[in-house]
């Protein structure tokens, strides 16, 4: 009888895991020492990467010089470099040193805090950094887990709200009857980010029911309580159910920032949830709870009721080690460094107005490769957006931009064709 011969294989080998990081953290801080030198837009054409990677996957292991070259001759090109200086297309995924490291050690450690007895420090680690974020937002004492409140890291603004209505619906039909989910209505203004439309209708909330509100220049695009109050008294003379507010700090659009105080009492006089999109910044709403406990999850530490369990917080079951990203940010920077770099991000505005003009202006920028921006429709205007925020982004980018887009709009006139309005 023949003897049976086994591959060695070992998916993670301490050894070989810190001599390939270091090659990767190598190959990322090379990215950034050229990440200016990049087109900020991706210069390929769609399907582009079919013609760099085989139609099978590979039998044999590769090593990772060659993956890495791959992914600087191949995958580097089809980037929209979103960590460049110059891109000011959208609010930035904004990286740090302290977020590598963190975002390391959440997959390093990898393990699943679904409840408190999964990994004790990660429900701990998220209550103390959710009330430190309370703090650093000045949040009333009750908005924090040491004040009766809490909050939780969710994956997305999508998941954020998702959770958010569903925990007000469920909270109003417990008292008008499950039935009646097509009596409530959802409340916000045209310049709302549309999650919270497509969040609406995962709840089961009809189309019909969506308010979206018109805004205005001559209250620079914010959402106007006395529209609000107007809405809702309509809806329930017509026998429907106001039940869910979202209030905006920042809209995506144009920045807009909708008056929290006056729209807490119109949601405080008609007893509605209130939700608060902080955009810029980013926010913690206090969820109902949404658990589902089923026997194999149970434990002596949930069932006592002196433990948080995250599940019960969320839609997803499993969940990463998020918070602990968040604390070595903190720690890392200090509150004295993340204040000051987010003034020096608000130090700059431009404007720019006239639809056809403003479409080619923004075409010819962004096709130099040395800026990328994006367009609104605000008011009925097509304006070029300008989001600025990056990382790395420094006056002199912001600069630079100005010049650019100053350049390419005296050759924007020059172009034949071009019919401008004239007031």
């Amino acid at each position: 009888m023949g003897s049976l011969s086994f591959n060695t294989f070992s998916p993670l080998d301490p050894q070989s895991f810190s001599e390939e990081s270091k090659m990767v953290v190598d190959f990322i801080a090379d990215y950034y020492k050229n990440v200016e030198k990049y087109p900020v837009q991706s210069q390929v054409d769609p399907g582009y990467l079919m013609h760099h990677c085989p139609d099978t996957a590979p039998y044999c292991p590769e090593p990772l010089e060659t993956i890495l070259k791959d992914v600087s001759d191949s995958i580097i090109p089809g980037l929209t470099h979103w960590q460049s200086p110059n891109f000011f297309g959208y609010f930035q995924a904004n990286a740090s040193t302290a977020g590598f490291l963190g975002e390391m050690l959440c997959t390093g450690l990898n393990v699943v805090g679904f409840n408190w007895i999964a990994s004790p420090a990660a429900t701990e680690l998220e209550s103390i950094v959710m009330d430190w974020v309370g703090k650093m937002l000045m949040l009333p004492p009750s908005f924090l887990f040491s004040g009766g409140g809490g909050g939780v890291l969710h994956g997305s603004t999508c998941e954020a709200i998702i959770c958010s209505l569903a925990a007000a619906r469920d909270k109003v039909l417990k008292k008008i009857g499950h039935h009646k989910t097509t009596k409530l209505v959802v409340y916000s203004s045209d310049q709302t980010h549309s999650t919270l439309q497509k969040a609406s209708k995962l709840v089961g909330i009809p189309t019909s029911n969506f308010r979206s509100l018109p805004t205005s220049f001559s209250n620079d695009f914010a959402l106007c309580p006395d529209d609000v109050r107007t809405a809702m008294e309509e809806d329930i003379a017509a026998g429907l159910v106001p039940l869910f507010l979202c209030a905006t700090v920042g809209t995506t659009s144009s920045g807009a920032v909708d008056p929290l105080e006056a729209l807490g009492h119109v949601a405080k006089d008609f007893k509605v949830w209130l939700h608060i999109d902080a955009a810029y910044a980013g926010s913690a709403s206090i969820l109902d709870s949404l658990s589902t406990a089923p026997e194999y999850l149970r434990n002596n530490a949930s069932e006592s009721k002196k433990v948080i369990d995250y599940k019960d917080w969320q839609i997803a079951l499993s969940r990463r080690f998020r918070a602990i990203k968040v604390w070595v940010v903190i720690r890392r920077h200090g509150l004295d460094n993340l204040m000051f770099h987010i003034r020096s991000d608000t130090e700059a505005q431009r404007k720019g107005e006239g639809t056809e003009l403003n479409s080619r202006l923004l075409m010819a920028v962004n096709g130099s490769g040395a800026a990328f921006m994006t367009h609104a429709v605000v008011g009925g205007i097509y304006i070029i957006r300008c989001a600025i925020g990056s990382t790395l982004t420094e006056i002199r980018h912001v600069d630079s931009l100005w010049k650019l887009i100053q350049e390419k709009a005296q050759l924007v006139l020059q172009e034949p064709g071009l019919a401008l309005e004239e007031d």
